[in-house]
């Protein structure tokens, strides 16, 4: 009797992951939306356990680089380096992870009512071309030198100022750099080739893919809020509520009042619970979510 191998089916979707400090942020996403990513270490190719899916960890501006030739047809990266890249490729979503600002730095000593010196100036950045552009508006002349990580050590012995990305600006202020201004604000993102979403199967599967990542999202932004209330304070806790849409209301056993459910904004909590116990509410109980469908 002669045995068949089970047929396989090649990856619907080829993914990039970025490598470097946003790699955590991105890979708790997936788990979060039960996607399991597993690989070892120097391993670049992990297993991915959504079906129809498979994983390559690439520094984010490779990651753009790949999707942009297609030999990925999505991933996540920074925006700072599709704009860098001028890279042809469609946003699918922010994450809002990672949050980022590329600035414009220079010596304290160096920098009079928020402005640079008089140029030329030697400029030190990983983004050139987006220094350069910056360079032309402002109407400075400049040279731009290309930096390779530690930007914020060249000046003032090696450049005048620098373009870097900064987060909370604490290692601006180690180094006596002092922002002048922001070309941009960036943040991790999920991007995709145009033509991977040309194709039916594909942008089917990428929206499917959008979909499982922005319920967790959602759900990280919000609280599920449970309240009792009698009849004749129910609308004054519905009231206090800001509910996606509608709160859930349902009548308690013995019609001894209502129970009142809604998913409200996680960062407003604080607020809105005084709120609702000022307006009649008893019995308050707020949960985490996991996802949130919408």
């Amino acid at each position: 009797m002669t045995s068949t191998k089970p047929a396989t089916t090649e990856p619907t979707i080829k993914l990039g992951l970025p490598k470097g400090h946003i790699k955590e942020n991105v890979l708790e996403l997936l788990r979060d939306a039960n996607i399991e990513v597993e690989h070892r270490h120097r391993n670049y190719r992990p297993t991915f356990s959504m079906e129809g899916f498979e994983a390559k960890i690439l520094k984010p501006q490779s990651v753009a680089k790949m999707v942009a030739a297609g030999s990925r047809d999505a991933g996540f990266t920074g925006a700072d380096w599709v704009a860098e890249l001028d890279a042809d490729l469609i946003e699918i979503m922010d994450t809002e992870l990672d949050p980022v600002r590329l600035v414009a730095a220079a010596p304290e000593d160096q920098v009079v009512d928020g402005k640079l010196p008089e140029g030329p100036l030697v400029v030190a950045t990983e983004y050139e071309r987006l220094t350069e552009v910056w360079l032309a508006e402002q109407g400075i002349e400049g040279t731009v030198i290309q930096s390779y990580g530690a930007t914020e050590v060249f000046p003032p012995e090696d450049a005048d100022c620098i373009v870097d990305v900064a987060q909370t600006g604490r290692t601006l202020e180690a180094n006596d750099l002092e922002v002048v201004d922001t070309l941009l604000e960036s943040s991790t993102r999920l991007y995709a080739n145009p033509a991977s979403l040309d194709d039916p199967e594909k942008s089917e599967a990428i929206e499917r893919f959008k979909l499982l990542l922005r319920s967790v999202l959602d759900g990280r932004k919000r609280v599920m809020l449970e309240v009792n209330v009698v009849e004749d304070k129910l609308d004054a806790v519905v009231g206090a509520l800001p509910a996606m849409r509608k709160p859930t209301v349902a009548q308690l056993h013995n019609g001894d009042g209502y129970a009142v459910r809604a998913a409200v904004p996680k960062d407003r909590v604080t607020q809105i619970v005084p709120d609702i116990k000022e307006a009649g509410g008893t019995d308050i109980v707020v949960t985490d979510f996991s996802q949130i469908v919408s």
